[in-house]
């Protein structure tokens, strides 16, 4: 996508919040075959992926702090921080809730987290995974 001359760097904390967010989202299609099949690794997938995700989201919130501190991003978009937050909290609890045995892993407690997270985040990426607005420059007329 080409830029306009006033626009500053882009960030790059949303390309961690993507990649985060895809393993979080996928998390549902494992709980959901376990739910279908019963095979426990079904749910050991779900547990790695959940994990995965909240280490991607950590990555993502210290490079959006460091991005932060070099003054490279504009304000605060707040509904865009709620959405990715809560998914990250809600995702907190799923990778507790997976570590119980066998069926009350997922079912119906699980699962449930995972649709949720999953909406949250479909919505995120929906307004582009970024959670902060995209800082303006000004432009210098050169004669």
């Amino acid at each position: 996508m080409a830029r306009s001359m006033g626009e500053g760097p882009m960030p790059v904390h949303p390309f961690f919040i993507g990649l985060g967010g895809t393993l979080l989202m996928a998390a549902l299609f494992t709980d959901w075959m376990y739910s279908e099949n019963s095979l426990m690794q079904w749910a050991n997938f779900s547990a790695w992926l959940i994990t995965g995700g909240l280490v991607l989201a950590l990555v993502a919130a210290i490079v959006l702090l460091l991005e932060m501190a070099l003054r490279r991003l504009g304000r605060i978009r707040r509904l865009d921080l709620v959405l990715v937050g809560a998914a990250a909290l809600l995702s907190l609890v799923n990778v507790f809730v997976h570590t119980r045995d066998a069926w009350t892993s997922v079912a119906p407690t699980g699962i449930t987290l995972s649709l949720v997270v999953t909406i949250l985040l479909l919505i995120a990426g929906l307004r582009g995974w970024r959670v902060t607005a995209i800082r303006s420059v000004e432009r210098e007329d050169v004669r």
